[in-house]
């Protein structure tokens, strides 16, 4: 039952990074593909612990630990070079 449910949500996740990578693509404007990379960030965390969960393996949970503090720091980093033209003051 177990693996039902974890190969239909990995179908969803990666439909989802599909449609995110679509976005970051043929976004109307730049934050709007801020905001698909950064979802693209949310869905890769969520792709690597479904796997962490279908291999057993407790390494893909530090993988998706590191993949959502680099996240956070480059979206964070982006928006302030929109916002101000300069990353750091």
């Amino acid at each position: 039952m177990l693996d039902i449910a974890l190969t239909i949500s990995l179908a969803l996740i990666l439909m989802a990074i599909v449609l995110n990578a679509f976005r970051l693509a043929m976004g109307p404007s730049m934050p709007d593909r801020i905001l698909a990379l950064d979802t693209m960030y949310v869905n890769s965390i969520a792709l690597i612990v479904l796997m962490g969960l279908w291999l057993n393996t407790k390494t893909y949970f530090e993988a998706a630990l590191l993949i959502a503090m680099l996240g956070f720091i480059s979206t964070v980093a982006v928006c302030k070079y929109l916002l101000r033209g300069d990353i750091i003051e």
